[in-house]
């Protein structure tokens, strides 16, 4: 099977774009998602987004982790906005559906700004905050980033947690509204450059456990720099919005 792909990132999350309004794609074949992703022997990404059709809503995105695991995946929604345009399907503003629901975003200047979910169910312990932002988080603060063993760690926490696992993230305050960012994720099983949920939970769980007032964080990650927006009320987190670049890359075709 001939396949033609497109290659987009945002800050450094790089996915492999699939546009499959013509249901072409076998997605139930584990193997070749993982073959795409696959660094070495395939294209190589973090995961895999493809594009369909929907009847209510402008279209479809469907992301797969680098083991075929499917869950959502903030850039990755980002970068499927972008590919969206890219094909005409949208213009300057879609509302999508997506593994954890509806979606809206809009481009401007070639900043993508996507509405996350409501966040209401945040557990604080002891040394860490636990959320789902689309998909599950750990958030716990460290004091120096750089040096911090974020696989070793990363991948430890992540399989204390019960199926599918957890995401976690590593924090380290810059200032009031700051907050630098290193994250393992789950199905990837490795420390990627930028993690959007991760973010966005890191951005909640800081104002949740008082390290900061501000409802607008900024969160420098490995690959650049990402925001999030949002909206407090009785402790329910609303009117969540994920800010940053989604850029092309290259596009190709692979024989699978």
């Amino acid at each position: 099977m001939n396949l033609n792909f497109y290659k987009y990132q945002g800050t450094g999350n790089d996915f492999v774009m699939i546009d499959n309004r013509t249901k072409t794609f076998p997605k139930e074949n584990i193997k070749i998602i993982s073959h795409l992703a696959d660094r070495h022997f395939g294209v190589g990404a973090d995961g895999i987004i493809l594009i369909e059709n929907d009847e209510q809503f402008d279209f479809k995105m469907i992301y797969f982790n680098a083991d075929g695991s499917e869950t959502f995946c903030g850039n990755g929604g980002r970068c499927a906005v972008a590919f969206a345009k890219y094909l005409e399907i949208i213009n300057t503003e879609t509302r999508f559906i997506a593994f954890d629901g509806e979606h809206f975003a809009a481009i401007k200047n070639g900043i993508i700004s996507l509405k996350m979910i409501d966040v209401d169910e945040i557990k604080v312990s002891e040394k860490s905050v636990f959320a789902n932002t689309g998909t599950q988080h750990h958030v716990e603060l460290v004091e120096d980033l750089n040096e911090y063993p974020v696989f070793e760690k990363g991948r430890e926490i992540r399989n204390s947690y019960k199926e599918p696992g957890s995401n976690v993230n590593f924090v380290q305050q810059i200032n009031e509204s700051t907050f630098r960012v290193r994250t393992y994720e789950k199905g990837v099983e490795d420390e990627t450059l930028a993690c959007g949920t991760g973010v966005t939970a890191v951005a909640i769980a800081m104002h949740k456990t008082n390290k900061t007032n501000s409802n607008l964080i900024s969160l420098p990650v490995e690959g650049g720099l990402l925001e999030v927006s949002f909206i407090e009320e009785y402790g329910v987190y609303k009117n969540v919005f994920l800010k940053g670049p989604a850029e092309f890359v290259f596009k190709g075709s692979i024989t699978v």
